[in-house]
């Protein structure tokens, strides 16, 4: 597989090609990831939760998130590596993230950051974007407003709220992002944003409309110990290794099969 940037993304999405991502947080699985052609690899501050054994991602600190970015940058040679920005690095001002943001790229090896947030965010997008730094958003579930959402709830469910998020994808598309993830939200809204912008966007937990999906590596092995979301698959239960499970991700994706439209409304 040859080495995917901002613009293979692109041209998947033009052409209907399915994107993969799954996270992964050291060099043994970014390896192992890279091995089974995965297009995106996130080293999300979801390892606060299945590496720290945190209730939230919010402690994630960002030499924590650089650190894990460089083992996985390590083992991953043509995926594209992309890092979160650990909650309260990028919130107060464009030139903070541009900060933080250098140093994930610099010293950690990543080649795409992913911020949460919607049109508020839009003037740190278009600053970053501006000095080089290609940039992935976040909407609907955001797992760092936990505490202001009130839990982990599917978002965009009603119309008003919908209309938001669709706003904000837009904003977000026109300050310049690169990517678009789109958590727990309606299949039908998810499915709207993915064809009102150019941008590629990649679902978890809201339906396969979206030009690819993600999941938490440990959540497809089953290996996490609190639970995974309904929308999640332990596809280690019909492959006979870690590879092979993650290979057989892929391949769901990409031939459309995963995730099911039953699930989905």
């Amino acid at each position: 597989m040859a080495a995917i940037t901002v613009n293979v993304l692109l041209e998947m999405k033009k052409k209907g090609e399915k994107i993969t991502c799954l996270t992964a947080y050291d060099y043994s699985f970014a390896a192992l990831l890279d091995k089974a052609d995965t297009d995106i690899i996130l080293v999300g501050d979801s390892l606060g939760m299945v590496i720290q054994g945190r209730e939230t991602t919010l402690g994630v600190s960002l030499q924590e998130a650089v650190y894990h970015t460089e083992c996985v940058s390590k083992g991953a040679k043509n995926a594209l590596i992309l890092a979160d920005m650990p909650f309260g690095t990028f919130q107060s001002c464009p030139e903070a993230a541009f900060d933080n943001a250098v140093v994930l790229l610099a010293d950690g090896g990543a080649n795409m950051v992913k911020i949460e947030g919607g049109s508020v965010m839009s003037d740190t997008v278009s600053f970053l974007v501006s000095r080089g730094i290609p940039v992935c958003g976040h909407l609907g579930l955001t797992p760092q407003s936990v505490n202001q959402l009130g839990g982990y709830y599917a978002q965009g469910t009603d119309d008003v709220s919908a209309e938001k998020i669709l706003n904000d994808a837009v904003c977000l598309a026109d300050a310049g992002i690169s990517l678009l993830i789109l958590e727990s939200m309606p299949a039908r809204l998810a499915e709207l944003i993915t064809r009102k912008i150019d941008v590629p966007t990649i679902g978890i937990g809201a339906g396969p409309a979206t030009d690819g999906q993600v999941l938490v590596l440990y959540d497809l092995l089953g290996i996490y110990p609190n639970g995974s979301p309904s929308f999640s698959k332990n596809f280690l239960q019909e492959n006979e290794t870690v590879l092979d499970a993650i290979i057989g991700f892929n391949n769901a994706v990409k031939k459309g099969l995963f995730p099911s439209k039953a699930h989905f409304t």
